[in-house]
């Protein structure tokens, strides 16, 4: 019988890791390499380099700055999201893994849970809000042992 295949996705917003094999260090020389998703790196200064507009007052001539509707990072991190569900589900369609166990930033953790479809949360064997993307490999080959033993 075929063991379940477990991977992992390890994201903060800007960058995610799909980590297909969990090894401790002495075994990784074998290992199937992870998958690396970047987002562009864009500047603040640059997604919001227009000052809002200003707008005038309907009862009198005075003008007033506006604000910003929209929270451009946010925004990036829906765009990284949609493109991790999406590459995610035809892995799952695939038959590429078994469980899967998402390590996110608190906040892209939110984002995910709400764009998930019902087919790959069926799948997620596991959740943990904690951003474990600046770890290097060896310590996060370590970080994701722990978690896959621990649940």
């Amino acid at each position: 019988m075929k063991r379940p295949k477990t991977w992992f996705l390890v994201t903060d917003g800007a960058k995610a890791r799909l980590v297909r094999e969990v090894m401790r260090n002495s075994e990784t020389n074998n290992r199937q390499e992870d998958i690396v998703f970047e987002r562009e790196h864009e500047r603040l200064g640059e997604i919001m380099s227009d000052r809002p507009g200003r707008s005038f007052s309907s009862h009198d001539n005075r003008r007033s700055a506006m604000e910003y509707h929209s929270d451009p990072v946010h925004e990036q991190q829906e765009r990284l999201a949609e493109m991790l569900v999406d590459k995610l589900e035809a892995f799952r369609i695939e038959r590429a893994f078994d469980h899967l166990v998402i390590v996110a930033e608190p906040r892209m953790l939110g984002i995910l849970r709400k764009i998930l479809p019902e087919t790959l949360k069926s799948v997620v064997s596991r959740e943990v809000a904690k951003d474990l993307t600046s770890l290097p490999e060896g310590e996060l080959q370590d970080a994701l042992m722990k978690l896959a033993h621990a649940g």
